[in-house]
């Protein structure tokens, strides 16, 4: 994906916005990402892309996202249209380990 393309449909927010948050607000959880205009916080279809887009900036990487933004947003419809249960940040290794806070370095 590129960077102005959509993560979460439902608040509009782009891959380049929630990289950028990532980079200025160190963010010590996966879900505080959401704070990010509200991303995740819809239908939740965008946080396990949300939690890539957290691990990639923990371990210093680009965030690498291989589908198409046109395969994204339809397999998204297909997540809303058969009602699959909620994706929470719940099953992520959500904290940062203390001797990997970014805040310290």
């Amino acid at each position: 994906m590129r960077p102005d393309d959509k993560i979460c449909y439902c608040y509009g927010v782009p891959l380049r916005k929630l990289e950028h948050f990532a980079r200025l607000r160190k963010p010590r959880r996966a879900s505080q990402m959401s704070e990010c205009f509200g991303a995740g916080t819809g239908c939740g279809w965008c946080i396990p892309t949300l939690i890539k887009i957290f691990e990639a900036w923990r371990a210093g990487q680009q965030t690498c996202i291989d589908t198409r933004p046109g395969d994204y947003e339809a397999a998204r419809g297909r997540y809303i249209q058969t009602r699959q249960p909620r994706n929470t940040f719940a099953d992520s290794a959500d904290t940062l380990p203390a001797a990997a806070d970014p805040q310290t370095d």
